[in-house]
């Protein structure tokens, strides 16, 4: 069983030769996320447990939280001492709508959106990589290697998710 997002531990202890291969897993996290809907009815898609997000849910809020991540490197970028916080309630989430969407409408925003992450992480020479501000939530540095690695953990924690709700 998988900790809660919040409940996890981050240690940021990667090299600057690490970041190739989490920027990697940040890319290709678009394409797990369509193999893992491929095919799924709507029911089973939009279809919730108690309070728990649906799978189309969970797929949203991976771009839902898009603009958070851009954000976080600008602020390291600009020298700020700390990064922008998340909306812990996750309120765009909750009130997105995801379920209502056409699926590829939601899988496509986010394929986009984490295009324009990909592409501004695949921009920054060395050192900007290992620039950092203090993460508001974690109370320590994250340098945007770590941003990129948080990132990466995230969207396995979500994957991780929609696996579990598919096994019921």
């Amino acid at each position: 069983m998988k900790k809660p997002w919040f409940e996890r531990p981050f240690s940021f202890h990667l090299a600057a030769e690490d970041f190739p291969l989490i920027l990697e897993r940040v890319r290709g996290t678009p394409a797990r996320l369509e193999q893992r809907l491929a095919g799924l009815s709507r029911e089973v898609r939009t279809r919730r447990r108690a309070e728990a997000w649906s799978i189309q849910e969970n797929a949203g809020h991976l771009s839902d939280l898009e603009p958070l991540w851009l954000g976080r490197v600008a602020d390291v970028l600009e020298g700020r001492e700390v990064m922008r916080p998340a909306d812990l309630t996750n309120r765009k989430t909750h009130q997105a709508g995801h379920n209502e969407r056409p699926v590829a409408e939601v899988l496509e925003e986010f394929r986009r959106r984490r295009g324009e992450f990909v592409s501004r992480l695949e921009g920054l020479d060395e050192a900007q990589v290992l620039e950092g501000a203090r993460h508001p939530r974690l109370e320590q540095t994250m340098r945007i290697l770590d941003l990129a690695f948080f990132v990466a953990e995230h969207d396995d924690h979500h994957l991780a998710t929609i696996t579990e709700l598919l096994r019921g």
